[in-house]
């Protein structure tokens, strides 16, 4: 017979907008950390996600301006489910003692939905989970996504930062609500890392869930 859980794990949700470095942090509290965590969070899911269906919890904010209604509003009723899902497995992994870190970038920016974030931290009801804002300007963001993703583009040093880039910037961090944040335009991957398992060992109790499922919306 297995061994009982004699104590539920721990999770660490990252959340920012793409390109600011949630996925190099989730890496780092794996390797520096002395216990295991599983990496789990939104690149994974939309993975294991039915390409027609992409990019699922990936859609962009509302309001740009090729897509002023929402990038795709036929894929808006999968949405709460396939957070809920991504959420209700991290909540298993802890039940079974398992530590998960998990990179996200929520918003509640979308045609026709409201309350996503409410209603993932409801799940997450009496469980010790740490919600952090990774922080990144703007225009450190753009940057990167010039010398990662766009590279092949060979994008003119000037161009101006794209209006989706500002809009991720500002709608990822409402309501801004988080247990910590770190910023990674001002310390490495490893340091934002360390800063978040020295909270974790250190400071107060997680309290951002419970504040957020107590909100409306």
């Amino acid at each position: 017979m297995p061994n009982a859980v004699t104590q539920p794990g721990t999770s660490v949700v990252l959340n920012g907008a793409p390109r600011s470095g949630k996925s190099s942090i989730a890496l780092a509290i794996q390797q520096m950390s002395q216990e295991p965590w599983m990496n789990l969070g939104a690149d994974r899911f939309i993975e294991i996600t039915p390409e027609r269906l992409r990019p699922g919890i990936g859609l962009r904010p509302a309001g740009i301006a090729n897509c002023p209604g929402g990038e795709r509003p036929d894929l808006e009723p999968l949405i709460p489910g396939l957070y809920g899902a991504l959420y209700e497995s991290i909540a298993i992994h802890l039940r079974l003692g398992l530590n998960v870190v998990a990179d996200v970038a929520h918003h509640d920016n979308y045609a026709t939905l409201s309350g996503i974030l409410c209603d993932c931290a409801r799940r997450m009801e009496g469980l010790r989970t740490y919600f952090v804002g990774v922080r990144c300007p703007a225009e450190v963001v753009w940057q990167r996504r010039k010398d990662t993703w766009l590279r092949e583009q060979d994008i003119q040093d000037e161009a101006p930062i794209p209006e989706l880039v500002r809009i991720w910037d500002r709608e990822v961090h409402k309501p801004g609500i988080y247990d910590l944040e770190v910023d990674t335009s001002k310390s490495s991957a490893e340091s934002c890392a360390g800063k978040i398992l020295a909270h974790m060992k250190t400071g107060p109790r997680p309290e951002a869930f419970r504040r957020l499922a107590a909100m409306t919306g």
